[in-house]
């Protein structure tokens, strides 16, 4: 590999513009791309399979207009004073001038709605005096009724005591004829029984007339009974549909679209689209058509949903992060020319890298802090990396070395280690992918892609501009100085490097440093431990959440509608949850309805519950949709509790036959993609460690080295999340870092913390360990050795620390709530690790081992690949030692470098 790398830069060294021309052309594509096929960021975060997730698919089932965007918008006086009757008709006119934006469906006017609100309880109200005159009316009817049928009754009565009284008559009469007919009585007599039949025959008639009168009657009165009967029903329906207006209107009295004391107002914005595929444009119109409007004494805020905006890749901050790394890279390297180079190739690395990314944008959801990663990752190890280089290239350029072979040298020894440090840096990233969450992994594959964009252009680009920039890279006084050695070594014919090189087996000339003592080692061991250990505390009080509109920025619209809303309408109006449950087939409308306030009653009944709203049903009867108001805000610990507590509510306890209780919407999605991601961190940390053992052990060819380092790594990590938890959820020290709403810490943060801080700390525990390698296989006692590494690679790592803590620094004032706590935690991270970790902690635990910290089993020696990181072998084939590490004490044990595989 050595080999190669040094064939690679001397060739872009002889051949500049050509390698310089293809880097300019790929960056050339990658803004091409961006340019043709860039789409738009998002700041929601999803994780598939999650409870919500699975909610949230059958949602947009059953009721796909619950899919559409949508977004929140405050109205609030100035001055605190109720809202006046022409400031509420302003605010409706512009939700009407709103909703004739194209790509916005409808608008919901708060006073409309609260109006309507009013209305249903007037109509209620008079609902309840008209049930109460008809329950009277009824009552009069039945009165009245029962009273015909008791005159009624007693007509009958006297008519069948006259039917009776007309039979008696008529069985005498008939009897009277009889005996007059056998007695032969005369015709007069006759004539006179006949005249009373007649008279019977009349009567029978006017009863039987009576009889059809009362039979009408009766009929009348049958009649009226069935539409008194028909009325009861109606007045027993109208009552049970107003017990459920009523119970209706109880269940949402908590919740309003104005303000008990009328200063404040919420309407709402619906789109035509879900809002990740509304086009950017239309949300900016909106906004600026809210944000325009002239309206005296009404602030208009649009809240998070509605005007968060996608943070700017680049600002203020990060330049001057960027300006800090300049200057430590002039004071380290002495001229503008050499400090200039490499954040010039860390920049084209970063340009490649965030426009290739955000090319992709237009394909697949990303989020916006993902590019800003790759940014963040590249500037950082792409001026570390192309510093290594420089400073290997300017050593051996003051030694005399030419200046391509120098070039080459340089890419060939230190650019081996950058490319093995590189290379843990993008394993390290690129295993996000076993978390088996989406956008981690595209985060992941996104850093990974910048930092070996950041280690080609340092082995390909930044030679190329070193063999332009030519012995411009030293001072006049370093290029004199190396001028006479050169003149020196051509009257002599003897390479330039020769006074530093040393025969096999002989030691050189050059002192060694001066070991720490074994009680200094123990001091600084303990004490770096203890100081690590403190600052590691906060860490396991930390919780995990994302950030919501109390997060951004005090002046933007964003925080002060959510000040708003919490202030007027209480903090969970800005956490609302959605709840869902199926009910059973078959029901009727007032069934359902039924079954919609019983579910809303027992979800009003659970602790830090609010207020209940039934929200639709769905068109096919069989899922009840209710949305729910906490009593705090999206990351209070009450509202999680809460979720959890609704998810294992079993409906059938209150008798109550809807089933399948399930929670969604943005506030539960936050907890569950917390809690996802908290469970992923120990399989990402346990491959992390796995990782780091492995690669330690191939590097350094030692069981306790890879022990050390990962150790380290452990407790660097800890510490830079502790430092995290402190600042951004206890809120220490919130005015210098602008924390002005302490909150759990951003779910994906320790996560992404410990892959790149695992990249990182293995690159310094490489340039910090090899050169103490090196030492050794040259024939330096193990004690002295540990001095001569760190005296060759603290400069360089320091400069290097202090380089990318600058870069990632700027990160921290960044006006993205995601973004600052990512750039202070790799900031600390890097602080703790390079400074307390590799420079104290390291160093003296290598002391305190001794030999034994080289040691390796000989059957593992046998079977581990050679890795000549540090590229001894290739110093040694072109006849040059790095004078820093080469040099033993008189008197030391003979070089290990031919008995020694490094």
């Amino acid at each position: 590999m050595a080999e190669l790398l040094y064939r690679l830069g001397f060739g872009s060294s002889r051949r500049p513009w050509t390698v310089i021309g293809s880097w300019l052309v790929v960056l050339a594509l990658a803004i091409g791309g961006f340019l043709a096929f860039g789409g738009t960021l998002t700041n929601s975060i999803t994780i598939p399979g999650t409870p919500t997730s699975q909610v949230t698919d059958r949602l947009q089932e059953e009721f796909p207009e619950a899919a559409n965007g949508a977004g929140t918008v405050v109205f609030r006086t100035d001055d605190g004073s109720e809202l006046t009757a022409e400031q509420e008709q302003q605010v409706s006119d512009l939700l009407t001038e709103v909703e004739g934006i194209e790509g916005v469906d409808s608008t919901l006017d708060p006073f409309a709605t609260e109006e309507q609100k009013a209305n249903g309880a007037q109509e209620l109200e008079d609902g309840r005096a008209e049930l109460e005159d008809g329950r009277q009316q009824l009552q009069d009817g039945q009165a009245q009724l029962d009273q015909a049928v008791a005159q009624a009754e007693d007509a009958q009565a006297q008519l069948d005591s006259g039917v009776e009284q007309l039979e008696a008559g008529q069985a005498q009469l008939d009897e009277a004829r009889a005996q007059a007919e056998a007695a032969g009585s005369p015709a007069a007599m006759m004539a006179q029984l006949e005249q009373q039949q007649a008279a019977l025959d009349a009567q029978r008639q006017q009863l039987e007339a009576a009889q059809a009168q009362l039979d009408e009657g009766n009929a009348q009165i049958e009649s009226n009974q069935a539409t008194l009967d028909s009325s009861a029903a109606e007045l027993k329906d109208g009552e049970t549909e107003l017990a459920q207006g009523e119970q209706m209107l109880a269940l949402t009295e908590d919740y309003s679209t104005v303000s008990e004391d009328g200063t404040t107002a919420i309407g709402s914005v619906t789109f035509t689209a879900p809002m990740l595929e509304i086009d950017q444009a239309v949300k900016d119109e909106v906004v600026a058509t809210l944000t325009d409007a002239s309206i005296g004494g009404v602030e208009v805020l649009p809240a998070n949903d509605l005007s968060q905006a996608i943070p700017s890749i680049v600002g203020p901050a990060e330049v001057v992060g960027l300006v800090i790394a300049a200057v430590v890279l002039f004071i380290m390297l002495g001229t503008f020319v050499a400090a200039g180079l490499p954040i010039l190739t860390a920049l084209i690395g970063v340009g490649i890298g965030a426009a290739g990314t955000l090319a992709f944008s237009g394909l697949i959801d990303m989020l916006s802090v993902t590019p800003v990663l790759g940014l963040m990752l590249g500037l950082a190890v792409g001026i570390d990396y192309a510093l290594f280089i420089i400073n290997r290239h300017r050593r051996q350029l003051k030694d005399g070395v030419p200046l391509h072979e120098s070039i080459g040298l340089a890419v060939g020894t230190s650019g081996n280690a950058v490319v093995f440090a590189g290379l843990t840096v993008v394993i390290a990233l690129a295993a996000l992918n076993v978390t088996g969450i989406p956008f981690l992994g595209l985060m992941g594959t996104v850093g990974a892609v910048c930092v070996a964009l950041a280690v080609l252009i340092a082995i390909s680009m930044l030679p190329a501009l070193l063999g332009l920039a030519g012995h411009r890279v030293l001072s006049k006084k370093e290029r004199a100085a190396a001028d006479a050695l050169t003149a020196a070594a051509d009257s002599t014919g003897k390479h330039a490097a020769a006074p530093h090189e040393v025969e096999a087996g002989q030691p050189a000339a050059r002192p060694a440093p001066k070991p720490m003592s074994n009680l200094r080692a123990v001091l600084t061991s303990v004490v770096s431990i203890a100081v690590l250990a403190v600052i590691a505390i906060p860490f396991f009080s930390m919780r995990l959440g994302l950030p919501d509109g109390a997060s951004e920025p005090v002046e933007s619209a964003s925080y002060q509608a959510y000040q708003a809303i919490g202030e007027s309408f209480g903090e969970g109006r800005n956490a609302p949850l959605v709840v869902t449950v199926d009910l059973p087939e078959g029901l009727s409308d007032a069934e359902i309805t039924d079954e919609q306030i019983a579910v809303a009653q027992q979800l009003r009944d659970v602790e830090d519950v609010t207020a209940v709203v039934p929200a639709a049903v769905s068109e096919d009867n069989g899922m009840a949709m209710f949305q729910v108001i906490p009593t705090e805000g999206a990351n209070a610990v009450s509202t999680e509790e809460l979720v959890h507590t609704l998810r294992a509510t079993d409906l059938s306890d209150a008798g109550v036959q809807a089933t399948d209780l399930a929670v969604a919407g943005s506030t539960s999605g936050f907890i569950d993609v917390a809690e996802k991601l908290a469970a992923a961190l120990p399989l990402y940390l346990g491959v992390v460690v796995g990782l780091s053992l492995i690669i330690m052990i191939v590097v350094f060819r030692s069981l306790l080295v890879p022990l050390v380092a990962t150790g380290g790594f452990i407790l660097s990590a800890f510490a830079s999340m502790g430092g995290v938890v402190a600042i951004y959820q206890w809120g220490w020290l919130a005015p210098i870092f602008q924390v002005h709403n302490p909150a759990p810490i951003l779910a994906f943060l320790p996560t992404i913390l410990v892959g790149v801080l695992f990249g990182l700390a293995m690159d310094y525990q490489l340039f910090v360990s090899s050169g103490m390698r090196e030492a050794y296989a040259h024939g330096s006692p193990a004690k002295v050795a540990v001095q001569q590494g760190l005296h060759a690679g603290r400069s360089v790592v320091i400069a290097a620390a202090i380089i990318m803590i600058s870069v990632f620094g700027g990160f921290v004032f960044s006006e993205s709530a995601m973004i600052q706590p990512i750039g202070f935690g790799l900031a600390f991270g890097v602080l703790v690790d390079a400074f307390i970790v590799r420079l104290l902690l390291v160093p003296s635990l290598m002391h305190l081992f001794g030999d034994a910290a080289w040691w390796l089993p000989k059957w593992l020696d046998r079977i581990l690949p050679n890795v000549d990181v540090e590229g001894a072998s290739l110093e040694r084939s072109h006849g040059y030692s790095d004078p820093e590490l080469a040099g033993t004490e008189p008197g030391a044990e003979p070089d290990r470098a031919d008995t020694v595989r490094v």
